[in-house]
């Protein structure tokens, strides 16, 4: 009985670290960025609170949001290219 039980369960350990990368696909799990941009407002000399540092952190998502589009854009790019521009060696 010890046998057969051993013998099911040798392929389920060698198959299941193959079957936890299909779970990273999707979105990347957000970076916590808020200390990063707190920092940098912070070394402008904005009052915590104030429309100034509002307006500072809110700019800080912007231009990242704007560089992760940038990046995903050209990322879709190079893969358009690869199909549509095959190279055969």
């Amino acid at each position: 009985m010890a046998l057969s039980s051993t013998r099911f369960l040798i392929p389920i350990l060698l198959v299941a670290p193959l079957l936890a990368g299909c779970l990273e696909r999707g979105q990347p799990t957000m970076v916590d960025t808020s200390a990063d941009d707190d920092a940098f407002c912070r070394a402008n000399n904005v009052a915590v609170g104030s429309n100034e540092y509002v307006n500072c952190r809110k700019n800080r998502d912007v231009q990242r949001g704007n560089a992760n589009a940038r990046t995903d854009r050209a990322q879709r790019n190079l893969a358009e290219q690869m199909l549509n521009n095959p190279t055969r060696p």
